[in-house]
């Protein structure tokens, strides 16, 4: 049996703040001038308790894997693709990869649970779980046992990069069916209607949507579960999603910045709050993509996103495009004068 796996995740302390934000306001600029990047070296800096904060070496960790509900039909994307788009990244060309370089962010991939035995030597990493979870219109789409590992394997490759000196990581995901996943721990952890929650994923037309709404409402009336965080994931969600909670809650725990991507990302930000509230302190909301519960997500969240560029790929493309404003914000709280360092008057 997997044994439980639980993370040490402090809110780190605001004591500092007052020290960052005066540094901020002493910047030869008008007060609050530089609005949205004042409030983001604020964030940085209390996350890493100092004045001057860094970002390095920075990171997007793909996960990948498969969904057995994707047979009733509620994505336009087949199956296949999950494996073709997963080896589509390791040679490059994707959306995802020409971000990364632009960015200076290494792409980890990593086999999840994809339905297919991915050639070895193509440098993506194997925490296989099972060819695809189980598809949880009929039951639960993973055993506890299985959730934990997933937990432990997301958390174990976070780990890996931030021994390589990463401070900063966003996550992506690839897996044909994962906004259904998503729609159902949105629902089920925040009491928005089903109905709300479910958009068009790759492509779907009306009717689509209508029958993607009928088989997750069938879905959840069959839940059998005891009702718990653990359960309700486990039911509903993807081995590439719980494994990205699990790197989510390994970064909190070691103070590294998490940029959070977009819709199917975000849904894993908010059921990593709910085992661990004070994951929410080190998330950074890159942008509000097209899925149509995104916007509503991110409200209930009481999140401000960075950007709204109609983006909805996943992959990790939004929180990648966002960095440069992190970065931005960085540089502004360290490499912009103060007034009194070059005697300039302070005119607010």
């Amino acid at each position: 049996m997997e044994s439980t796996i639980t993370f040490n995740i402090k809110k780190p302390s605001g004591e500092i703040c007052p020290a960052i934000k005066n540094k901020i306001d002493c910047l030869t600029k008008p007060l609050g001038s530089l609005g949205r990047l004042e409030s983001l070296a604020l964030k940085i800096g209390t996350i890493q308790q100092t004045l001057s904060p860094t970002l390095r070496n920075p990171h997007n960790i793909l996960f990948a894997a498969d969904h057995g509900v994707i047979e009733e039909g509620v994505s336009v994307s087949p199956k296949e693709v999950t494996w073709q788009q997963l080896s589509h990244f390791s040679k490059g060309g994707a959306g995802i990869n020409f971000l990364c370089n632009q960015h200076g962010f290494k792409l980890v991939l990593v086999d999840a649970g994809v339905d297919y035995d991915i050639p070895t030597g193509r440098g993506i990493i194997d925490c296989k779980i099972r060819k695809s979870t189980r598809n949880f219109l009929h039951g639960p789409a993973m055993t506890e046992d299985e959730f934990r590992l997933a937990l432990r394997r997301g958390s174990e490759v976070v780990e890996d990069v931030f021994k390589s000196g990463c401070n900063v990581v966003s996550f992506g995901e690839m897996g044909s069916g994962n906004t259904s996943s998503s729609s159902m721990w949105m629902h089920v952890f925040t009491g928005i209607p089903l109905a709300d929650c479910i958009g068009a994923g790759a492509g779907l037309d009306q009717a689509g949507v209508k029958h993607k709404l009928d088989v997750l409402t069938r879905s959840m009336e069959n839940y059998r579960g005891n009702g718990s965080v653990e359960n309700l994931m486990a039911w509903f969600g993807g081995y590439e999603m719980v494994m990205a909670v699990g790197g989510m809650l390994k970064a909190a725990e070691l103070r590294m910045v998490i940029i959070v991507d977009g819709f199917i990302m975000t849904a894993c930000m908010l059921a990593a709050s709910r085992l661990y509230p004070d994951v929410l302190e080190y998330a950074v909301f890159s942008h509000q993509g097209d899925e149509s519960g995104h916007k509503l997500l991110l409200r209930f969240l009481e999140a401000e996103p960075i950007l709204n560029l109609g983006l909805r790929l996943g992959e990790g493309t939004g929180a990648v495009c966002a960095y440069p404003i992190l970065e931005s914000a960085v540089r502004m709280i360290n490499e912009m004068d103060s007034f009194e360092a070059v005697e300039v008057t302070k005119y607010f």
